[in-house]
């Protein structure tokens, strides 16, 4: 099918938060949009909201990406529509408050599926087609916990560094070849991200400055067409992006753990 405009991006977690943020982003830039969230209704009105506002094509598609398999059915619709996907935005994610030895597993399984396995499924089914044009964009949204440890969400923590590694390596491998990747690690931002963790009880959204989802959003964005791999939006965010890959693990483990307690 015909594209219009600056090609087509396909955006997971499009209809809450960053995600939404994203999907306007790329149709005010002219981009064709795929979106990818669990509810169909949220979706459609989504796209109801885009229609009335810009002259982009506009495909939707309900998946939960916590199921094995996701991927490939995400990856099979965008076939099937044949539509050559330019920007994938790995948006999609979510978090859990407690220790590990309270949390329920099944949930833990989900989170990890979430936020690692269906974004490198996507990524390694998507990817080959930007390599063959030589053209392609790849937003990771990490966080700035990927930089450290974080006790009382561990997993969270770590699926984090896991998409900053993931995303580091992937732009080295990737170098030359047109197809560029960038990793966005906002610190706190308002999404509704702490009420799905279950964390409102934590401090890490009230001793912590809170950043709007759309400017975070725009700011990734601009770094992502400006081909940077790392986007840190704010000052305090990256002086801490800095400083805790290099402070003592057990220092950064403490001030972590005191802040979310």
């Amino acid at each position: 099918m015909m594209q219009t405009g600056n090609g087509t991006a396909l955006i997971t977690g499009a209809t809450g938060g960053l995600g939404r943020e994203f999907a306007m982003l790329a149709a005010a830039d002219g981009c064709d949009l795929v979106l990818i969230a669990r509810s169909e209704s949220a979706l459609a009105g989504l796209r109801a909201e885009i229609g009335k506002k810009f002259p982009v094509r506009c495909y939707i598609l309900p998946c939960d990406l916590s199921y094995p398999g996701a991927a490939q059915y995400v990856f099979g619709f965008v076939r099937e529509e044949g539509v050559r996907v330019d920007i994938l935005i790995n948006n999609a994610g979510f978090g859990d408050f407690g220790p590990v030895a309270e949390s329920d597993l099944a949930r833990l399984e989900q989170m990890m599926q979430v936020n690692m396995a269906a974004l490198v499924g996507l990524t390694r089914l998507l990817l080959p087609s930007m390599l063959a044009h030589g053209y392609g964009r790849i937003l990771n949204v990490a966080s700035l916990a990927a930089f450290q440890p974080g006790p009382l969400m561990a997993v969270y923590y770590a699926s984090k560094a896991f998409v900053l590694s993931f995303s580091e390596a992937l732009a080295f491998e990737c170098r030359g070849t047109g197809v560029t990747v960038t990793a966005l690690c906002p610190g706190p931002t308002r999404t509704g991200f702490e009420k799905n963790a279950r964390a409102e009880q934590s401090g890490l959204f009230h001793r912590l400055p809170v950043q709007e989802a759309a400017a975070v959003a725009a700011y990734g964005y601009k770094r992502l067409r400006r081909k940077k791999l790392l986007a840190v939006p704010g000052a305090r965010n990256k002086l801490l992006a800095f400083l805790s890959p290099r402070a003592p693990r057990s220092l950064v483990c403490r001030m972590v753990f005191r802040i979310q307690k």
